[in-house]
């Protein structure tokens, strides 16, 4: 199950007030000539950031679209939306809009996943680009996704341009952890900080995206565990997530006791060729239950269930240990599985060495 592609994408919600604070500065005329679109990752960012490029590219130029302009002056919307049947929309969506340049993490085909940088030759077309005039009359946007991705070296690229940026362009960078964009970036850029969704928002999305066969339960459970990211959630369903995070739960609900035949079992399961993501699925939710765990327990309070016994559970771990016992067992599960990663060690036996610290 996966989303459309952000750029193709026509819906959106949750971020309602976000788009009426892009739509007021569009027409307060004093649009700003860069943005930071920031939040967890799969909340909805680019979507957002695509929809204000295709708002800004029906906006004068040849490409009049009637319910947007009159007499060649924008009229004031109540939202970005722009019709599916719109040219711009049909053109953004097949990339071949000429003034939009978009940018994001190469993928790897070796390892399966997105790099972790954006190449710096990439981002290095932004400042021709924008300074070229407007082939339709109207805005040049650029829209770089996952911009947090920048080396050093692509991110002075892009300060080159917000020093002195050219008239009617809109350069729109989304972030999972703007702490990592250069000061003078932030500083340059307006920040808009995007909330992660409401967990009836995601379960209705989970529904929109392909998922309307999927038993309420499961997808009210896939929608507390993805913690307000739609993207998180749509991967969980298609990794399985569900009932390994069970398996994971089942192991640990004896606690202190551990059969230790039914760990190295899971943990067989998951370390061997051809597992894809499920390691870093199951260690991931380790890692995120401790953490709730520590979180909730700071309160005084126990986590809303994701499956049955684990709310039991939390409330016994927490009883018997206390919050600096789960803090403890958190940073050593994270600094167990960060290693692991990083060093590409026996991944069997990190999951193993990861529930007898829990014991």
């Amino acid at each position: 199950m996966t989303a459309p592609e952000a750029r193709a994408n026509p819906f959106l919600v949750g971020h309602e007030e976000a788009e009426r604070g892009l739509l007021a500065a569009f027409y307060s005329g004093r649009l700003p000539h860069a943005w930071v679109f920031a939040g967890p990752p799969g909340i909805g960012k680019a979507t957002l950031a695509f929809r204000f490029a295709r708002f800004l590219l029906s906006q004068g130029g040849m490409q009049n679209e009637g319910n947007l302009l009159f007499a060649g002056e924008p009229v004031a919307a109540d939202s970005l939306y722009v019709p599916e049947t719109s040219p711009v929309f049909s053109r953004m969506a097949a990339s071949g809009h000429a003034d939009l340049c978009s940018i994001s993490r190469p993928f790897d085909e070796k390892t399966g996943r997105f790099k972790e940088e954006i190449p710096v030759d990439e981002v290095r077309r932004i400042p021709p680009f924008l300074r070229m005039t407007s082939a339709e009359g109207g805005y040049r946007v650029v829209v770089v996704d996952g911009a947090d991705g920048m080396n050093r070296s692509g991110q002075n690229a892009i300060l080159k341009i917000l020093e002195e940026p050219p008239e009617k362009a809109v350069l729109v960078l989304t972030a999972s952890n703007p702490g990592a964009l250069l000061p003078t970036i932030r500083s340059r850029s307006r920040s808009l900080m995007l909330s992660p969704l409401p967990e009836e928002t995601v379960a209705e999305l989970m529904a929109r995206y392909g998922a309307p066969d999927m038993p309420e339960e499961e997808r009210k459970a896939l929608s507390r565990m993805a913690e307000g990211s739609i993207g998180r959630a749509l991967a969980l369903a298609d990794e399985g997530g569900l009932s390994l995070y069970k398996d994971m739960i089942d192991l640990m609900i004896p606690l202190p006791n551990l059969d230790i035949l039914a760990v190295n079992a899971l943990a067989d399961r998951l370390a061997r060729p051809g597992s894809g993501a499920a390691f870093g699925t199951v260690s991931g939710f380790l890692i995120w239950w401790l953490m709730r765990l520590a979180r909730f327990g700071a309160r005084g309070e126990v986590p809303p269930e994701v499956v049955p016994g684990e709310g039991s559970l939390a409330q016994r771990l927490v009883a018997q240990h206390g919050l600096d016992w789960t803090v403890e067992v958190w940073e050593k599960v994270r600094n167990l599985f960060e290693e692991c990663d990083r060093a590409n060690l026996d991944k069997r036996q990190a999951f193993v060495s990861a529930f007898l610290a829990l014991r």
